[in-house]
């Protein structure tokens, strides 16, 4: 991570203690606003309206059984009428915002009245009311509009409308130009409780829409049809009145509903039976058509009936083919001339007696002949004779045979005349059996919807007489025993976070909005460069506090700095220390002379040189007055090291030069050689050379002195340097513009994190602490 990034990089560490020792410091602020934030909580809860919670809970029911016949199942499957109740649907009815408008209406919502007390004004409903406006006529001026009602009597009252006071009695029609109402009295009211009322008029469709979305109502769980409602009011009778009244309304409207339902199912199911019953006639006669015109009545039996006859004229039929073969043959027989003398067969199954005679008697001449033939010749006359009584016989039997065959064809013809009849209608019945099997299946369906409607019409009366409601209330509307709002705990918590977070807030911003350093993690969380060390805030004036006696926290904080000094080149020569800063009045003169005489005080020789030749303030700042300094030193050849240094006069060992009157080129006059021939010279003299030069963040002469130093030091000061100013000693660090570059912090305190340990045993503690600053030079 970038060092320059440091106002968005987080600690690695979380430094529990140190935030809290940053908050703590404003105790005092915590306290005050806690006290405060309690003090405003309890007045709130002391003066805030209480809000009650009011609740119900129903069960939408489901009257499908029997209701009505467009509920049915019959009809449901045909995607008819259906009206598949969803709780969804029942909780959006009682929403409705033309529902809620009919209950402002009728419990006169839009009408608010009110008493004044000693710090808030009180509304009041219902059995508190002393009197009761009822409203003819509301205009749109009226709405927003507060009347004074003040009690006189239990006959009269004073009524203010803000413009004029007029006197009226109670019941006493009143007529302003913005609305028409009655000012009644309530039963058992007394002036002693109330003597004045304000009676405020409101636009009912802003009420009921106010109520609508204060109304939450919602189901108890998926599985069941239980819904709840719930309300929060002021007035808990107002709010049990709603309620109520809302369920009652919304009951009356599905009952409505549910009858005007019903009695247009009935109407329905009028009209379809008697058109139904009219279609059942009309199909009733086309049977009797059908089978009047088909000669059919019972088409089992006649079609049985017409096999048999078909059958039996079938027989008749073969029978009378017979007879009519035997008599075809026995007249071939005769009229064949080979069979002249031969005998005639029988006539088999012909009962006719004359052939059966004519036969007989032919075959008895026949015989007769044949027994004379025996004997005699055949032109004997008795043979002669009898073969012309056979002759004639035979003309006879052919002529009979003719007669008998002609009867028997026409009986034969007659009889196929009779079996084709009935073969045909035998043909006939699949069809006619087809087409009665629709007209009936006509007739059967017309009938059973006929019945079918008969019942259900009959099911529609029974529910339009049994009147049942849509819903059950399980739990009566509800006012909850405490006040839900405002809840006592929260607030006083709410008083209480809002008491902490207030400061914590103000301290963070402060914090934030504070460019300046103000801890020691700023500058490590900046920069790489080390830090040498924290002085401690320096509660007194003094320029010079590090002393044989003195063991305050800020001279044993330059002691520690003086220990930490043996390190700080690693093992090499380190007695050339320059000392500089981002700008004047961090502290570089004052750190520049005591670290001297912590020096001093281990036994060495230190000399001091002030290389701020633009603004010298090392002499003034210890009171002595010397003209000569390290201008003259390095623009003369005249005046010598021993004419310059001057020794201190608090500290016998401690020496001092000055910067010497002030150039008009102090940059040019830095990179002079002298200035090598200077340092060099009290190297010999001195074990250490200090050099207080000017700040390295306002001009660049410290650079100039680089070559000759051994390590630098660069002071920073809490709650002065600015963080950006940090940027400067990193890129000195980081670019090894000077030697072993070091930070100190100056003016530390505790809010910095600094303050413990120091002093610890050495017998000054100070009882009445001074927190001047440090002396700006």
């Amino acid at each position: 991570m970038n060092k320059k990034d440091i106002f968005l990089a987080e600690p690695e560490n979380f430094d529990l203690r140190g935030v809290l020792t940053k908050y703590l410091r404003y105790w005092y602020l915590f306290a005050a606003t806690l006290l405060l934030s309690l003090a405003g909580a309890y007045t709130y809860l002391r003066y805030a309206t209480p809000q009650y919670l009011i609740s119900s809970t129903l069960l939408i029911q489901d009257n499908n059984k029997g209701a009505s016949v467009y509920e049915n199942s019959f009809f449901s499957e045909l995607g008819i009428f259906q009206t598949n109740q969803s709780i969804n649907d029942e909780i959006e009815l009682l929403k409705s915002i033309s529902l809620m408008q009919r209950v402002v209406k009728d419990l006169s919502l839009y009408v608010n009245y009110y008493v004044e007390g000693h710090i808030k004004t009180e509304e009041i409903y219902g059995s508190s009311l002393p009197i009761k406006v009822v409203v003819s006529d509301l205009k749109q001026p009226a709405f927003g509009k507060t009347l004074r009602v003040q009690i006189k009597d239990k006959n009269n009252f004073v009524l203010n409308d803000e413009e004029k006071e007029t006197l009226h009695e109670f019941g006493q029609k009143i007529v302003l130009p913005y609305a028409t109402f009655t000012v009644t009295a309530a039963p058992g009211f007394s002036t002693t409780n109330y003597s004045e009322v304000l009676v405020e008029f409101k636009d009912y469709r802003r009420v009921a829409n106010y109520y609508r979305n204060a109304l939450s109502i919602y189901p108890i769980n998926k599985e069941t049809k239980v819904i709840a409602i719930e309300l929060t009011e002021p007035v808990p009778e107002k709010g049990i009145d709603l309620v109520y009244h809302l369920i009652s309304l919304y009951n009356k409207d599905k009952a409505n509903d549910k009858k005007a339902s019903a009695v247009n199912s009935l109407s329905f199911l009028d009209e379809r039976i008697k058109f139904l019953s009219s279609e059942l006639t009309d199909v009733e006669e086309n049977v009797e058509r059908y089978k009047r015109s088909n000669e059919v009545t019972n088409l089992d039996s006649d079609a049985r009936m017409y096999v048999e006859k078909a059958a039996d004229y079938n027989r008749q039929i073969s029978e009378w083919q017979v007879q009519i073969d035997v008599l075809q043959t026995i007249e071939d027989y005769l009229t064949k001339s080979k069979n002249k003398s031969i005998l005639v067969p029988s006539t088999l199954n012909i009962k006719d007696p004359t052939l059966q005679d004519l036969i007989s008697r032919f075959n008895e001449l026949q015989l007769e002949r044949q027994g004379l033939l025996r004997t005699m010749q055949p032109n004997n006359p008795l043979v002669v004779n009898l073969n012309d009584q056979l002759s004639n016989l035979e003309v006879n039997i052919l002529e009979n045979l003719r007669n008998i065959k002609q009867g028997l064809i026409v009986t034969r013809n007659n009889l196929q005349k009779s079996y084709a009849q009935f073969q045909t209608k035998k043909q006939l019945v699949p069809s006619i059996e087809r087409d009665l099997l629709e007209i009936n299946r006509q007739q059967g369906t017309k009938e059973g919807l006929y019945l079918y409607l008969l019942q259900k019409r009959e099911e529609s009366a029974l529910s339009l007489a049994a009147d049942v409601s849509n819903i059950k209330i399980i739990d009566e509307a509800m006012v909850s025993l405490d006040p839900i709002k405002p809840v006592r705990k929260l607030i006083y918590l709410a008083a209480i976070i809002f008491g902490i977070a207030l400061p914590v807030a103000f301290v963070f911003l402060k914090d934030q909005l504070n460019h300046d350093i103000q801890h020691k993690k700023d500058i490590e969380r900046a920069t790489e460069t080390p830090i040498l060390g924290e002085l401690a805030h320096n509660e007194e004036k003094e320029s010079l506090v590090v002393t044989n006696k003195n063991r305050t926290s800020v001279a044993e904080s330059f002691r520690l700095i003086r220990a930490n000094l043996q390190f700080a080149t690693v093992g090499g020569e380190n007695r050339v220390i320059l000392i500089t800063s981002s700008m004047s009045g961090e502290g570089k003169t004052f750190f520049s002379l005591n670290l001297a005489a912590s020096l001093v005080l281990t036994g060495k020789r230190v000399i001091v040189l002030d290389f701020d030749l633009r603004k010298p303030k090392l002499m003034h700042y210890l009171g002595i007055t010397h003209e000569k300094g390290i201008t003259n030193y390095l623009i003369s050849e005249t005046p010598s090291i021993d004419d310059i240094v001057v020794q201190s006069p608090q500290i016998p060992e401690l020496y001092l030069i000055g910067a010497g009157p002030v150039p008009p080129n102090p940059s040019e006059l830095m990179l002079h050689p002298r200035v090598d021939k200077l340092i060099e010279d009290l190297k010999a003299i001195f074990d250490y050379v200090i050099i207080d030069t000017s700040p390295i963040g306002q001009v660049a002469d410290a650079l100039a002195l680089s070559p000759y130093i051994d390590s630098s030091i660069y002071i920073v000061r809490y709650n002065y340097t600015s963080k950006e100013q940090i940027n400067i000693i990193d890129e000195i660090y980081r670019n090894r513009k000077l030697k072993f570059p070091m930070i100190v912090l100056n003016d530390a305190k505790r809010k910095n994190g600094y303050g413990y340990g120091y002093g610890y045993g050495y017998g000054e503690q100070k009882k009445n602490h001074n927190f001047n600053k440090n002396v700006k030079v």
